[in-house]
């Protein structure tokens, strides 16, 4: 099973391919996810410490260039637990005004991926 280590050194495993908002939401961490997880509104933010996928879907791709974001950030919403990761959750429901994360996200990513390489991939050491 991957294992998810957060920015402060709490880790956590995830069941393998399980979208990564899930799988931190499950495991009792507060991230945002306002649109339900369909790449719209970029609240599941997370910003990776070491082992960023190589990969990303079309939609993230699309909304992290038009919020210029492209580089700096992921969607986890996006993102699928195929390895060991160590992230930072960049907004979570107990910093927020909302009260509520937002919708549940389905178990499959949404929309229906389509995957390319990330753009930076392979320009990290």
């Amino acid at each position: 099973m991957p294992v998810i280590t957060l920015k402060d050194g709490t880790k956590l495993e995830a069941a393998a391919n399980r979208r990564l908002v899930l799988a931190l939401e499950d495991s009792g961490i507060d991230i945002l996810h306002r649109c339900g997880g369909h790449a719209q509104c970029t609240t599941c933010r997370v910003r990776f410490i070491a082992g960023e996928p190589e990969t990303m879907t079309d939609a993230e791709r699309e909304r992290l260039q038009a919020r210029g974001l492209l580089g700096t950030a992921r969607l986890s919403c996006q993102v699928l637990c195929d390895h060991d990761m160590r992230v930072e959750v960049v907004n979570r429901l107990s910093a927020s005004d909302f009260t509520d994360p937002g919708p549940r996200p389905d178990e499959a990513i949404t929309p229906d991926p389509v995957w390319g390489a990330r753009p930076d991939a392979g320009s990290q050491g």
